[in-house]
Parts: C-alpha cells; structure tokens; sequence
C-alpha cells in the first residue's frame, strides 16, 4: 500500500485525468445514430453469445452477462424489437422459455459498429504508432487484470472500501 492517499499522489491524479478525459473523448463518441450504448451493449452480447446451431440466449442469461437486471433487459428488448434487431422465439425444448436472436438489421447494425470502432482504433494506432500502441493495449490489459483481482476476492483480490 502507498504511504499517500490517492488524491496526493500526482501519478494516481495524473492517471484518474487521463482516463478521465480518455472516457470523453472519441472513443465514447457514437458515429452510428441513433444508436444508445446499451442497445449496443446488448446486442454485442447477444452477437458474442449465440453458439451457431443454437436457438438464442434467454433474458435471464443476457441480464447475467451484462450485470443488469432481467426488466432492464425485457425492456432493452421491446425497444429493440421495435428497431427490428432482435427477434423473440420460444425455445423448441421448453415452451415457456423465450430465445433472443439478432436479425439481418441487427447483425448490420453489429458490423457497422464493429466497422466505426476498428476504424477509430486504427486512428488511434496511426497517431501513436505500432510500439506505443501495442505498449497501449498492454498496459490497459494489466490495469483490467487489477481491477478484476481487485474485485474477485476468489481470484487472489480484496474488496478495498474508499
């Protein structure tokens, strides 16, 4: 442990800034309209998800994934049904149970926003150059592999309180 308290410490300022301002800049930006960043929170999960040859993911497993609520979920889905990206089918094995799958739109949808972020993150890699990005990429794995451990007590971490 530091013998400063985060805010004292110039480098943990310096980092806390950065992310700051790295969470407004493009990156966040959408360049697809009309799009909010949980429906593509959603259907990337769905996208991720879905095995080929399977039926879907229900609510209650797209909620696991995504650490919402199973309403917040269902109503995600209404909306999206209404844009026609995602369809709703009961599962063939047990009649009460409701499948979600991406459409045609849907997978359009995925591949544009898949399309905007390469083409943003190749921006980024033209600016910083391969080694920087690559040293980039690293250091933001490692921070992601903290945080996790930080947050999973089971994998070696401890929940710290402020």
């Amino acid at each position: 442990m530091s013998e400063h308290s985060p805010v004292e410490n110039s480098t943990a300022l310096k980092l806390m800034q950065a992310t700051m301002r790295f969470n407004k800049a493009e990156f966040r930006h959408r360049k697809i309209v009309g799009i909010k960043m949980s429906e593509l929170g959603l259907l990337f999960s769905i996208k991720k998800n879905v095995k080929p040859g399977t039926t879907g993911l229900m609510v209650s497993e797209i909620s696991h994934i995504l650490r919402v609520t199973s309403p917040t979920v269902t109503q995600l889905i209404k909306s999206m049904e209404k844009k026609e990206w995602v369809e709703r089918t009961m599962d063939e094995l047990d009649r009460r149970a409701v499948r979600i799958n991406l459409t045609e739109e849907g997978e359009t949808v995925v591949q544009k926003a898949i399309d905007s972020t390469m083409e943003s993150f190749a921006g980024l890699i033209d600016y910083l150059g391969e080694k920087e990005g690559n040293q980039l990429a690293d250091l933001l794995t490692k921070a992601y592999t903290y945080y996790e451990a930080k947050a999973d007590p089971s994998a070696g971490g401890a929940i710290e309180t402020c």
